[in-house]
């Protein structure tokens, strides 16, 4: 892998000794897959449940979001989706989980402008 795309990677905060184990080492195909992340609904379905402080759409929103950072090995970010998913659990939310979201939203662009570089 060059260089300049595995340093875009690493900010982004993949893991990419994991991810490559998981996409069996193939550079290109999880390359392809990182860049169809920033059309995955689920991030812009938590944002929109957050705001309407639907706290059932938003775990469940947020649960789809942990699945795919999860198996693009987005380490950072599927951490602090994580910690939301637990904050949701049961349709809870408050404060807490709005503060979270913010974190998330934050890491969030960070990753879509580092994968853009790709």
């Amino acid at each position: 892998m060059e260089d300049s795309r595995k340093e875009a990677l690493l900010r982004a905060g993949v893991n990419l000794d994991e991810a490559l184990e998981r996409f069996m080492g193939n550079e290109e195909l999880l390359v392809r897959f990182l860049k169809k992340f920033a059309n995955d609904p689920s991030y812009q379905s938590l944002g929109k449940a957050m705001s309407e402080k639907n706290y059932t759409d938003a775990f469940e929103a947020a649960h789809a979001l942990k699945g795919v950072c999860g198996n693009l090995s987005i380490s950072r970010l599927f951490e602090l989706v994580c910690k939301e998913v637990e904050l949701l659990r049961g349709g809870n939310g408050g404060e807490e989980a709005q503060q979270c979201y913010l974190e998330i939203a934050a890491e969030y662009e960070k990753v879509i402008a580092e994968l853009a570089v790709l």
